[in-house]
Parts: C-alpha cells; structure tokens; sequence
C-alpha cells in the first residue's frame, strides 16, 4: 500500500472491523450509548428509566394515573487514550506481499483489542456479589459456575442467554476436564473466544482475565455477568498514514479514545478462583 492510497476513513473502519474480531470482554459489554468522543475527557451518556409499577386492574374502574418514570442518566467518562506507531522501511515492503500494510494494522489490532479487554477485566472489583474459591479443582469448578448462575437470578436476571462466563484458559480446561457437556450449536461457528454454554450460559475464555499472586498459586478474576452490566464507549479519533523525515519509509499511527463504567453492579459476580501451584 502505497501512502498516497492511505485514505483514513476506510482503514478506520477496517480497524474497527478487525477490533471487533478480536474483542471478547468489550463484545460482552452494552456499547449503544448518546454523545461523541472528541478526546481523553469526553463524556458519553448512559440513559436508563426505572421500574415500572404493576397494579391490580378492576373491571368497569377507572386506572390509577401513570406513573412517572424516574431517568437514571449516567456518565460515562472516556479515561482511556492509547496509541499505536509503526513504519515499514521501503525495502522491506518493496520485497514483501502487497498486504504488508494490512498484516500490520492487523496486529495493531489485535495489540488494541488484547489493551482494553485487559481494562475492562481490571473491574472485577465492582461486581456486586463474589464467589470465593481457595483451592480450585475439576470436582468444585461447576458448582461455582451455577452459583453464580444462580447469583444472576436471585438479582433478577431471567434469561440464561444474556449472561456470559469468562474465565482464563486455566479455568477453562478444568471445566473441559471435568467432562461437562458444553453446549454448542455446530450448524454455525462459536463467537471468539467462546467455548460453549453451560445452563444457558455462554462460557468465553480469555487470556486476559486478572490473575494476582496467593499464597499457594495464582487468583484467577473470572467473572459472570450480563451484557448491561458494563457500559463502554470507543472512538478511533485519528488514523494517519506519513513519511518519517528521517527515514525511507511508510508509517501509520493512531489514537484510540475509549471508557468502560460498571453500571449494574448486581448483575456481575466475581468468581474469585485460586489455582493452588499455579503460575502466571
């Protein structure tokens, strides 16, 4: 690709089609929210209505008058810049496959994606209920996952199809070795990162769930919650293609704004899971 073929709208939005691929703690957030992100600052508002009231209805009687619906607006705060800056050198792309540009935005991508998943598991200390796991084995794994299944419900959550379960690859290859079922429809291709169901529940593995060191292994961070649990908000507010002054070469950089919020604590629980000897 040569740098006068560089137009920004279209790489934008290739960029943002490949972060989509790659994205699994963002895909399982809510992302339809008002407002434009200009910069680091920006805020995006997140709208809500509250409960609606039932009431008991009387043939031939007149209806209470309706009831107000209280706005539970909130602010989402884009704290969040990061950037990437690459070149290839001429010769190298003079040698190399006319995709050599798409390879690397590609990877920058991907760098971006694995960036801000890493934020959004980085919450887990907001989620309403916690599931406390000290020595985590093949025989006690399921049991925490329907617990927090079952977290979800008492919280008020009514279909199994809006929770998800993200665990690390540790986690997930107990639940595999503990010869569960999982659930998968095969006449389509799984989301990624996604290794099937469980109760309904789809179960999504990620190497960027938060691991701390215990006395004896390694915490694991998984999480259990809905789709709403987590706002986020992203932009991709610049995407520039230049020739570096010093160097015989074809650069791009780019400028990726983005916040997350935990705004229904309830419907997110924190299945705080120790692998006793493991390590990072």
């Amino acid at each position: 690709m040569a740098i006068t073929n560089f137009v920004p709208t279209v790489w934008s939005e290739n960029l943002y089609r490949e972060l989509d691929k790659k994205y699994i703690a963002v895909s399982n957030c809510n992302r339809d929210f008002e407002g434009e992100i200009r910069e680091k600052g920006s805020t995006v508002r997140i709208c809500g209505v509250g409960a609606v009231t039932v009431s008991e209805y009387t043939k031939n009687a007149n209806m209470g008058a309706p009831t107000t619906l209280s706005d539970n607006a909130r602010d989402l705060i884009i704290n969040q810049a990061k950037y990437f800056n690459f070149q290839i050198d001429d010769i190298d792309r003079a040698q190399a496959s006319p995709k050599l540009m798409e390879a690397a935005m590609k990877n920058a991508a991907s760098a971006l994606a694995n960036d801000t998943d890493q934020y959004i598991y980085k919450l887990y200390g907001e989620a309403g209920t916690s599931i406390v796991e000290a020595d985590t084995t093949t025989e006690n794994i399921l049991n925490h996952l329907i617990d927090a299944r079952t977290n979800l419900f008492l919280a008020n959550v009514s279909d199994p199809e809006d929770i998800v379960i993200e665990v690390s690859p540790e986690i997930a290859g107990m639940i595999l070795k503990a010869k569960v079922n999982l659930c998968s429809d095969n006449t389509d291709a799984l989301e990624n990162g996604c290794i099937g169901s469980i109760g309904g529940c789809k179960i999504f593995v990620s190497n960027n769930i938060v691991k701390s060191e215990s006395d004896n292994g390694y915490k694991h961070k998984c999480l259990a919650r809905t789709k709403r649990a987590i706002a986020f908000a992203e932009q991709l507010s610049e995407i520039d293609a230049y020739r570096p002054e010093l160097r015989f070469a074809d650069a791009v950089k780019g400028l990726h704004l983005y916040g997350a919020k935990v705004v229904y604590p309830k419907e997110m629980v924190l299945l705080d899971l120790n692998v006793v000897g493991a390590t990072a």
